[in-house]
């Protein structure tokens, strides 16, 4: 019959409609990718962009060198992993609550496409090939890997325990900021503390739009989430986490820069921040907290919002070869 779409088999309620997955992986992989959310990829860039903030400002406050290029490539490879891992993880921990939340039912363990041993085993095989790589960076930069597993593996259950899950998920997701200015420079210091922490409440101003997609599921089954605890008041709060987001990262630039920097490469990554706060503003322009397509919409769009600081940051770097 012309005029219809026919759903793939299988295919993940959320997923990105024509992704990847579910037109051209090899049939037998595909649960397995849906269960690492390759046909989701806004994930793994939310993982992602953290680092490369974390890795052109340390670069930026001294010089970068050829090695930048493989922890940039090894940071992507690696979110796209641990990323991939995470959600397993999650998946398995969550597979009672996910059977009875519509948008997530159709997930590989609760719809049945994926065994838990099946999935333990996907799990394995991808911490695996992360450490390969997390195995080529610096010492301390291991040992930040290793230390990030921790909230990784505790974020899953945030939300049976507290109503701030998503500061759990700031922790993990934001990790990356603090590992790859470990990478370059070999040990941490002041501005990418505050960068990290920049990058948690831009996590709680991202992860409440998305919550907001469960609220009424998640209040049926007991499940706790900012979006339930702001309510009405998301709005209002959610412009204080992106004055804090954007004042902190402006701190950690300014920290990381004024000692050697020249004033263009501060300008340059000054400007970065900018235009991360005013994609937040325009985020919050659009945002109707009982649309859910339009909060998955904005969920998506912070991919964009955390580029325009990576792009500004590589920018700075490059200026700084010129000093």
């Amino acid at each position: 019959m012309t005029g219809t779409t026919e759903t793939p088999e299988g295919q993940v309620h959320d997923a990105v409609r024509g992704n990847w997955v579910d037109t051209i992986a090899p049939a037998p992989l595909r649960p397995y990718l849906r269960l690492s959310r390759a046909d989701r990829p806004i994930g793994s860039w939310l993982l992602l962009l953290p680092c490369w903030w974390g890795l052109w400002l340390a670069a930026a406050a001294g010089q970068p060198r050829w090695e930048d290029l493989w922890i940039f490539t090894g940071c992507g490879i690696g979110a796209f992993l641990m990323r991939g891992a995470g959600c397993t993880w999650n998946d398995i921990t969550d597979r009672d609550i996910d059977g009875a939340v519509a948008r997530t039912r159709s997930r590989p363990i609760p719809s049945g496409q994926v065994t838990v041993k099946q999935a333990l085993l996907w799990l394995a095989l991808q911490c695996l090939i992360a450490l390969t790589i997390l195995l080529t960076f610096n010492s301390a930069a291991i040992l930040m890997g290793i230390i990030s597993l921790a909230p990784v593996a505790i974020y899953p259950f945030a939300k049976r325990f507290t109503w701030w899950p998503q500061i759990f998920l700031g922790i993990a997701f934001n990790w990356g900021a603090l590992l790859a200015w470990v990478a370059h420079t070999g040990s941490l210091d002041g501005p990418p503390v505050v960068l990290y922490l920049a990058g948690m409440a831009w996590t709680i101003f991202y992860d409440t739009i998305y919550a907001h997609q469960d609220k009424e599921d998640d209040a049926l089954i007991g499940v706790k989430s900012t979006a339930r605890l702001f309510g009405d008041r998301t709005k209002p709060i959610l412009r204080l986490f992106l004055i804090l987001s954007v004042t902190l990262m402006a701190i950690a630039i300014i920290m990381a820069l004024t000692p050697m920097a020249g004033v263009l490469s501060l300008v340059l990554a000054l400007a970065g921040a900018w235009g991360f706060g005013w994609h937040m503003v325009w985020q919050m322009g659009k945002l109707d907290i009982d649309a859910p397509d339009t909060c998955l919409m904005l969920f998506r769009s912070n991919r964009d919002a955390g580029l325009i600081p990576a792009l500004f940051f590589a920018a700075a770097a490059l200026v700084s070869l010129n000093l």
